[in-house]
């Protein structure tokens, strides 16, 4: 247990910002034992992302009935899937919380995208839970509650760009000039219709030739971006890309005709379908929604939003 909190000191509600996040940088560098892959990454929230709503209830709970969660997008799971409710069950065993809470979830990240919507809505629950508790639960021991509920959570608790290693839970920020050179940068997301299971792409992963990036040389490319001065753009690199782009051939045509067309640095986040463009001063937003659209078609996702 982590400690013991009481009600006294409680707040009746709370509402946590929940950010997206882009990978900058990924490196799947091999599969562990625990059947989690170990990896090397830079990772940022954004100023675009969801909003997650706690308020504490009346009176002592049924058992198992502590924690409620609804969402205005129907299609988002409500049940026990949503790491928003294991993360408040993690929470609770810890910490001893035993009073009611229900989570109202406004949801704009998109579902199957690689921008770690489930995972930053996870560890937004922590937080409210903590702030709803009087914050008697000390950072290191949100990290650790962070890890349990999934490998991208504790990404999202140090509030700005970070340095993941191992399956992600060993998380650090990145050096203060590294994250001045990242921070308000100007972002544009985009996404097809089409999302990617997480899982599906590893096993692709895991199953091709060379699919798994040396650890010595993930760490060179980060250290060598790390100790000088260059622009964001040369720091992108995600080798989950060569997999999902050989069966998901509109991802790459339309990242290259924005290169080509715009001169924009652009990738997948995390394991897609999800992508991000770093965006230039001035550059023509109109006509880059415009060609975004053209070849996905009208119903894709885009946002332009910035590195928090």
């Amino acid at each position: 247990m982590v400690k013991s909190l009481g009600v006294g000191n409680a707040l009746p509600a709370v509402t946590i910002f929940s950010p997206a996040k882009i990978n900058l940088f990924l490196a799947i560098t091999g599969r562990r034992a625990d059947g989690y892959h170990d990896l090397v990454s830079v990772a940022t929230p954004l100023v675009f992302g969801d909003q997650l709503v706690a308020e504490v209830g009346g009176g002592e709970p049924d058992p198992g009935g502590q924690f409620s969660l609804a969402c205005d997008d129907p299609e988002v799971p409500c049940d026990e899937t949503n790491l928003i409710l294991k993360a408040a069950r993690l929470f609770a065993a810890a910490a001893g919380w035993k009073r009611a809470v229900a989570f109202r979830l406004t949801k704009r990240i998109p579902m199957g995208a690689g921008l770690g919507g489930g995972s930053s809505n996870g560890a937004a629950a922590l937080l409210a839970l903590n702030r709803l508790s009087g914050a008697g639960v000390p950072r290191d021991a949100l990290m650790a509650l962070a890890a349990q509920v999934g490998s991208d959570c504790p990404l999202f608790l140090p509030g700005g760009p970070v340095m993941m290693r191992g399956r992600g839970e060993r998380v650090e920020p990145l050096p203060v000039a590294a994250a001045r050179r990242l921070r308000g940068r100007q972002v544009l997301l985009f996404k097809p219709t089409l999302s990617i299971r997480t899982a599906w792409v590893y096993e692709r992963v895991a199953a091709a030739a060379g699919g798994y990036e040396a650890a010595a040389e993930a760490e060179r490319r980060l250290a060598a971006w790390l100790a000088g001065e260059a622009d964001p753009a040369q720091l992108l690199h995600n080798n989950l890309e060569p997999v999902v782009f050989r069966k998901f051939l509109a991802l790459p045509a339309l990242l290259e005709r924005l290169r080509t067309r715009f001169g924009l640095a652009a990738g997948m986040s995390g394991s897609g379908s999800a992508c991000f463009a770093l965006l230039p001063d001035g550059a023509p937003l109109a006509e880059i929604f415009a060609a975004i659209r053209e070849a996905w078609g009208p119903l894709s996702f885009v946002e332009s939003t910035a590195i928090a």
